[in-house]
C-alpha cells in the first residue's frame, strides 16, 4: 500500500501531570504516602517528566497542601525531570526550600479566566513573574511557562490568537523558552490545534512547545494527533484521565496518560514508556480515588490484548 503524506514523529515525550492537575479537583485529599505510591509507579513505567504538585495557597487548592512534604520525601531518580506549578514568587521560594529544581509559571490568555483564577489580568500576572525568574536564576532553578485557555475560555468563549501571542512574547522577554499551550476546559478542536500550533511553531522557532489537553468533549486524542502534525512532540497527560481546573466551570479530566501511550504505540510512535505499567498506575489511581474515571484503555483493554484473546479462543476450539 502506498503511504500517505502525513509525517509522524519518531518519538513523543509525555509529561505526567496526574499528581497535580489530576488530583487538584478531587474531593478526596490524598496523603503524601498515597501520592508517593503514584509517583513511584509513574517513574517505574518509564515516564521521564512529572509534575508532582503545586505551591499554591492551601485554602485555594487544599489537595496541593502537602506538595512540599512530597518533594522532600520522594526519591529523585536520575534522568527524571520533576517540576511543580507555582503562581508567584512565594511559590518559587517554597519550591526552592523543598528541593525542587524546576518550576512552571502559568497565566491565562483569557482576561476573564485570569481574573477569576488569580484576581489579576494576564499582563499584570506577567509583570509579577520577573521576580520569580530572577530568584530561580540565582538559585539554579529551571523555569517553564504555561498558557491556560489557549484554545477557549468558559467565560469569554474563543480566545483571539493575538492574546495567546502576547503572552508568549511576555514569557520570551523573561527568557522562558519552554511553553505549554493548555486547553483548560476541553474547548479545542483538531483544526484549531493544527492551525494555532503550526503558527506558533513557525513564529517562535526557539520555543520548546508543549500541549495540554482535557477530554471534556472527547477530542483530546484527536487534538494530540493535530498537534503532532503541527510539529509538536511533547504532551501532558494524567493517569486514569483524572483532573480538572477548580477555577473553570465545566472542566473535566485530562486526557488519560495510558490512552495517549496506547494510541501512539499503535501508530508506531515511541514514547519510552511501558504501557502495561502505565495502566497499572492508572488502576492504582482509580483504586485510591474510589470511583471510575474516563480512561478508555482501562475499560476496553489494549488492541493487542483483544487480538491475543481472539487467537487464544480460536486455538481452544
Amino acid at each position: 500500500m502506498e503511504k500517505a503524506n502525513m509525517v509522524w514523529p519518531d518519538k513523543v515525550t509525555i509529561c505526567e501531570v496526574g499528581l497535580r492537575d489530576g488530583l487538584q479537583n478531587e474531593k478526596r485529599i490524598f496523603s503524601v504516602e498515597e501520592k508517593l505510591q503514584l509517583l513511584n509507579a509513574a517513574v517505574e513505567s518509564g515516564i521521564k517528566v512529572i509534575e508532582v504538585g503545586s505551591f499554591v495557597h492551601p485554602k485555594a487548592v487544599p489537595s496541593m497542601a502537602g506538595t512540599d512534604k512530597l518533594v522532600q520525601a520522594m526519591e529523585k531518580v536520575d534522568g527524571v525531570e520533576y517540576r511543580v506549578l507555582v503562581p508567584n514568587l512565594k511559590g518559587v521560594e517554597r519550591a526552592f526550600v523543598s528541593g525542587i529544581k524546576k518550576v512552571k509559571l502559568t497565566v491565562s490568555a483569557s482576561e476573564a479566566h485570569c481574573i477569576n483564577n488569580f484576581n489579576k489580568k494576564p499582563l499584570e500576572m506577567m509583570e509579577s513573574f520577573g521576580s520569580c525568574v530572577d530568584f530561580a536564576t540565582k538559585n539554579n532553578m529551571e523555569v517553564s511557562g504555561a498558557i491556560s485557555t489557549s484554545f477557549g475560555c468558559p467565560f469569554q468563549g474563543k480566545v483571539p490568537v493575538e492574546q495567546v501571542e502576547n503572552v508568549v512574547r511576555s514569557f520570551l522577554k523573561l527568557g522562558i523558552t519552554e511553553l505549554s499551550m493548555s486547553d483548560t476546559t476541553g474547548m479545542a478542536n483538531p483544526r484549531q490545534v493544527f492551525e494555532l500550533g503550526s503558527y506558533m511553531v513557525k513564529t517562535f522557532p526557539k520555543v520548546r512547545w508543549v500541549m495540554h489537553f482535557h477530554n471534556t468533549r472527547g477530542m483530546a486524542l484527536a487534538n494530540i494527533v493535530a498537534g503532532m502534525q503541527a510539529g509538536i512532540t511533547t504532551f501532558d497527560g494524567a493517569f486514569a484521565g483524572m483532573g480538572g481546573c477548580p477555577f473553570a466551570p465545566g472542566a473535566s479530566g485530562n486526557v488519560a496518560t495510558e490512552d495517549v501511550i496506547h494510541m501512539l504505540h499503535e501508530m508506531g510512535v515511541n514514547t519510552g514508556i511501558d504501557l502495561e505499567k502505565a495502566m497499572a498506575t492508572a488502576r492504582l489511581a482509580q483504586q485510591l480515588v474510589g470511583h471510575q474515571t474516563e480512561s478508555c484503555v482501562l475499560k476496553a483493554g489494549r488492541c493487542q490484548d483483544l487480538v491475543k484473546e481472539k487467537a487464544k479462543h480460536q486455538n481452544n476450539k
